[in-house]
């Protein structure tokens, strides 16, 4: 590996201008006449773009332009030390150490890791304050190396300090606070960040885990340790990866930078949401981010698992929109014209007339006006909700290739619906697409060839790869089962369906939002395309039992609230919308606390709510909505009863399991 720094790319106590842009050009120059960049202009203007976007500068005199470019021909690091100092956006005034790293566009894992290993060294004053007194480049170069720890030390004595304070940390438990840092190039501010609070953390006494989702990688949180910190701090310019690992936790969120120039502010404001009732807590994940989007590694299994869960979260605003939409404009047709049965939009808004260009409300021609609204929004929900395979393929590609997947995904999972392949189809067809397009691009290619594979070459080969699959060979099985499958739903009368019901609704309570739910909300949206009455009643007896499990906390913290803490109760309160709304997470708070007796009540409420839905044959038309499309549903009574039934069942074995629990306590104590 070559040397990251050389003397001639130090600077020392010159007049370098008055303006952040007059240094950075300056360092430019230099990492370009050290043969280090192929382009100085190249370099300057992705080093000035970079800057723009965001200070570089941070407390204690120190700034940090960095970039990423084409034209860097070796990660690269340039000192300036100018005379006088120049701002850089810091609050504290202007820079005196700028160090500015040059890392081409696809850099190594290695000469990042020693980059990011410089970053987190300006973090120390005792480095900073030797490069300050250093007379020399060469005095400089030597200290850049220490810290980089690629100049041999001297041996040194173990020190004494760690048993020392050992034996004086106090016997109380000390606060622990997890936290994430990231920034848009994944260089420097991720580490400063996480360096930064961890800091901060050691001298306000507090214990400290980060996890930095940088370039050079870092040391993950486990689910161990997120669970047992009192309160999370986000440091962030970006997502957070899996964010849903920190539901329910008390949170601050701020800029990566924030944690720079204030970390114990950070810190402290994040013990203080902890310590308030109302305080921020993390909500349950929603379905766009309960599960990753782009493949992490890792076994296939999970890497599948994945990507079938990233397929779902991003289909279901499709389903959403479009089925209520289209359920509304049934619901206008049925009012104006009872009798109409099954007829054709297009032909009713006379689209299908070759003198009508579009529809328009000045010319109904002896329509009635509602007749007329029902029939466009029937045909504007269709649209959405046929949607649905082809978006559930593109984001399960996209789960499994990132962006280069969605085309092909998108393409395949259409020629699934073309050949009856229905939903199974599309996971078929997604899943085919991502693999193709997840294996082309880990292709080692000429550069020139490599920027033309995610537009070009990627989604011709991987469409043509799957396409052709589904449409020559896996399509005549694929529609075969679908076919089986309506068929098998449309014979389902009496035990049968209630034990159906039965099976959906524990699913539904399961996990809350998890697989197991999302496996029985998406059988039951796959059907619903097809408009039969069947299909409709399954979709009504998941969305009754996914309501049941937060409705039953929240009556369960409103009859009992002794037996709950205050922050139980306010979760309890914001359930009672949540499980109305359809929204199954509004338990996790429950559940992430007490497993044992949540998911069980859940599992019976909800199933007991799925069974009376089936046996009564309440159908829904719309995929979700909660209480809030009760004048689109069949049998709209029954739906109430249903979810009532549940919900007091849930709530009633809760109670009864938790007063055990603490009567137990109570005589064990």
């Amino acid at each position: 590996m070559s040397a990251l720094i050389t003397a001639d790319l130090i600077s020392l106590d010159e007049d370098l201008g008055n303006s952040r842009f007059e240094v950075i050009a300056h360092l430019a120059k230099l990492v370009t006449a050290a043969g280090r960049s192929s382009d100085y202009d190249t370099l300057y203007a992705a080093a000035r773009a970079r800057e723009e976007k965001t200070d570089t500068g941070i407390p204690g005199g120190i700034a940090i332009p960095h970039c990423r470019s084409q034209a860097v021909t070796q990660p690269t690091l340039a000192m300036a030390r100018p005379k006088p100092a120049v701002d850089f956006g810091a609050q504290d005034g202007p820079a005196d150490l700028i160090f500015f790293i040059a890392a081409p566009a696809d850099g190594d894992e290695a000469h990042l890791k020693i980059l990011s290993q410089m970053a987190r060294s300006l973090m120390k004053k005792s480095f900073t304050a030797a490069l300050r007194e250093a007379k020399t480049a060469s005095q400089v170069l030597a200290l850049v190396e220490d810290a980089l720890g690629v100049r041999e030390k001297a041996p040194q004595a173990p020190s004494a300090t760690p048993v020392a304070e050992a034996a004086t940390e106090s016997s109380a438990r000390r606060k622990k606070i997890v936290a994430v840092t990231n920034c848009p190039t994944g260089i420097a501010h991720t580490y400063m960040a996480a360096d930064g609070l961890k800091y901060a953390a050691e001298e306000l006494g507090y214990d400290f885990k980060v996890e930095t989702q940088g370039s050079s990688g870092g040391e993950k949180l486990t689910q161990a340790e997120i669970d047992q910190a009192d309160a999370v701090v986000f440091a962030v310019a970006l997502p957070v990866r899996g964010r849903e690992r920190f539901a329910g936790k008390p949170f601050v969120e701020g800029a990566v930078k924030r944690a720079i120039d204030e970390p114990k502010v950070m810190l402290e404001e994040a013990l203080a949401e902890a310590a308030s009732p109302s305080g921020k807590r993390l909500a349950a994940p929603s379905s766009a981010d309960s599960s990753e989007s782009a493949d992490e590694g890792g076994p296939w299994g999970s890497r599948i698992y994945k990507a079938l869960m990233t397929g779902v979260s991003y289909m279901i605003p499709f389903v959403a929109a479009g089925g209520i939409i289209l359920a509304i404009g049934f619901m206008l047709e049925a009012v104006t014209m009872p009798n109409l049965g099954d007829v054709d939009p297009q032909l009713i808004l006379g689209l299908k007339d070759d003198s009508v260009t579009h529809p328009s409300l000045l010319n109904l021609d002896g329509v009635p006006l509602s007749l007329y609204l029902g029939a466009s929004l029937h045909l504007i929900g269709a649209f959405g909700l046929n949607a649905m395979v082809p978006i559930l393929a593109a984001y399960i590609a996209y789960g499994l290739a990132q962006r280069p997947g969605i085309a092909p995904g998108f393409i395949a999972g259409s020629v699934a619906v073309l050949v009856g392949g229905g939903f199974l189809g599309g996971i078929v067809a997604g899943l085919l697409a991502g693999m193709c397009a997840y294996w082309l691009s880990s292709l080692k290619l000429p550069r020139w060839m490599a920027s033309m594979m995610p537009v070009v070459i990627t989604p011709l080969v991987a469409t043509l790869f799957a396409g052709g699959l589904i449409f020559f060979l896996l399509g005549t099985p694929l529609a075969w089962i679908t076919s089986s499958l309506t068929e098998w739903l449309n014979s389902m009368t009496g035990a049968s369906a209630l034990l159906l019901g039965l099976i959906l609704g524990a699913m539904m309570g399961f996990d809350l939002g998890g697989p197991v739910n999302k496996a029985a909300y998406l059988f039951a949206t796959a059907g619903l395309s097809a408009g039969t009455l069947a299909s409709q009643q399954v979709m009504a007896a998941v969305i009754i039992s996914g309501m049941v499990p937060p409705l039953a906390m929240a009556l369960a913290t409103t009859v009992r609230p002794k037996l709950f803490s205050a922050p139980e109760r306010e979760n309890g309160k914001a359930a009672w919308l949540l499980g109305a709304s359809f929204i199954s997470e509004g338990a996790i708070p429950f559940a992430t606390a007490d497993p044992l007796r949540v998911i069980p009540s859940s599992m019976v409420g909800a199933a007991v709510a799925g069974a009376i839905s089936m046996g009564a044959g309440v159908a829904s038309p719309a995929p979700h909505g909660g209480v809030w499309i009760i004048a689109l549903v069949q049998n709209p009574v029954m739906f109430l009863l249903a979810a009532l039934a549940g919900t007091i069942v849930g709530s009633v074995m809760y109670i009864v399991l938790k007063s055990l629990a603490g009567r137990q306590a109570e005589a064990t104590a």
